[in-house]
């Protein structure tokens, strides 16, 4: 099985190139489960990355053929915000991207679609569809349109008009590839296609993101990138491993210290704890 460039740098180098849209198009085709034809890329914050930035995220906006919105985010690491992260960027597309003085029926479509390489909120599948939706508190039903309100825009259902956000949790992917879906989240994971994938966009990855269609320049360009991530991976887990390890000891002073307050021996607190007896005397 051949190894393939990785989806957040073909993001970056490669499919911008209208030639290499299909890749993006075949995705997002899987990913949403209807026919999406990329009209042009727009500007992105990208523009304005930082050096952290530079490998740990890239973003992609681009406008399909109905003109609605699609902002595809890759994030390497951690971002305890994240969830947030995504409204905001979905809210500052509503709202830029519509003229001062245009009535609301102006508003665009707005898709976020989220490839996450770390462990976001806590559940048990891979891929997460997020729509808004208005339940009656009494009734249980969902608000529907008006006809002449499907009619005028065009839609059948009220989440269409509102942002939609997809979460892709690529790392959690353990399992034969045997979907469209699963084919493309396999690409995401791994760097490589399966043998016989049949997913929109995949023969496109075969074709234009081969490892060796680089320079060697973009190779060493390209090595870079996976080792520093590699070292943004290792800092996490290490800052986390401190974070944990600086925890248990200030919840062995909280008890040392609720036992000094009960009035026990300092060598009883010393085998209850751990600590030593001046950490206990200074407390």
């Amino acid at each position: 099985m051949e190894n393939y460039i990785r989806f957040d740098w073909a993001m970056k180098r490669l499919l911008r190139n209208k030639a290499n849209y299909a890749v993006l198009e075949g995705l997002l085709t899987t990913l949403l489960e209807e026919k999406m034809t990329i009209h042009r890329l727009l500007e992105s914050e990208s523009n304005q990355e930082d050096e952290f930035d530079k490998y740990n995220r890239v973003d992609m906006l681009a406008e399909n053929s109905k003109g609605e919105l699609v902002l595809i985010e890759v994030q390497n690491n951690n971002e305890y915000a994240y969830f947030q992260r995504m409204l905001f960027g979905a809210s500052k597309l509503v709202t830029e991207y519509i003229n001062r003085g245009e009535g609301y029926e102006n508003v665009r479509k707005v898709y976020s679609v989220n490839i996450v390489y770390f462990s976001l909120g806590h559940g048990k599948d891979f891929v997460y569809h997020g729509k808004t939706e208005f339940i009656g508190i009494h009734e249980g039903d969902v608000l529907e349109l008006s006809p002449f309100q499907k009619q005028t825009f065009k839609v059948d259902k009220v989440s269409q008009l509102y942002p939609e956000y997809y979460i892709l949790k690529v790392n959690d992917f353990n399992r034969v590839a045997t979907t469209p879906l699963e084919e493309w989240i396999y690409y995401l994971n791994t760097g490589n296609v399966p043998e016989h994938a049949t997913a929109p966009g995949l023969e496109t990855v075969k074709e234009q993101l081969k490892l060796d269609r680089m320079s060697r320049e973009e190779l060493k360009a390209y090595y870079k990138h996976l080792d520093n991530i590699v070292i943004l991976r290792d800092n996490i887990m290490t800052e986390r491993a401190e974070g944990r390890a600086e925890g248990r000891a200030e919840e062995k002073k909280d008890i040392a210290r609720n036992l000094k307050s009960l009035g026990l021996a300092t060598e009883q607190i010393q085998t209850a704890t751990g600590l030593t007896a001046e950490e206990i005397e200074g407390l």
